[in-house]
């Protein structure tokens, strides 16, 4: 079983939507069984609060359910998981500062992007509805590319 955990900074805009967007097109393709999904955040800020309402909205709008809860990730997570995809180069930076050494594969999400001259998922948190739309545009050709190439 492959197991991916996605990262932002608070776990309630771009992770969970990267975590609800992989789940469908694991759904999509029939290979439920073969991974185990997450996110998590590089702040506990947000902890045990849903995804972000607008952000939620946009992607409910495009067929994607986000129904986590906020979490920081955790030293633990560097042996649970396989993949830790995170979503900006502050992310990519803080997650990297806390691996202990793990099996866990630390990536960037926009090098799985090829529809998008990104180097980043943007935050659309202080922007408006365009910011969430532009993120789930990132992220569906990011979260097909990247089931596809592992």
């Amino acid at each position: 079983m492959n197991s991916i955990l996605f990262v932002c900074m608070g776990n309630i805009c771009r992770s969970p939507a990267a975590e609800g967007i992989f789940r469908k097109l694991v759904a999509e393709a029939g290979r439920d069984s073969e991974f185990f999904v997450d996110s998590a955040g590089t702040i506990g800020y947000h902890s045990g609060e849903k995804a972000d309402k607008r952000m939620r909205a946009a992607a409910e709008g495009r067929g994607y359910q986000l129904t986590s809860l906020a979490r920081q990730i955790a030293t633990a997570d560097f042996e649970r998981f396989d993949w830790i995809v995170t979503m900006d180069e502050d992310n990519f930076s803080v997650v990297s500062s806390l691996d202990p050494g793990s099996r866990a594969r630390v990536v960037r999400m926009c090098d799985y992007s090829e529809a998008h001259d990104v180097t980043e998922v943007p935050d659309p948190y202080y922007g408006g509805e365009a910011g969430f739309q532009a993120v789930i545009d990132i992220l569906e050709d990011a979260c097909g590319n990247f089931l596809r190439r592992i």
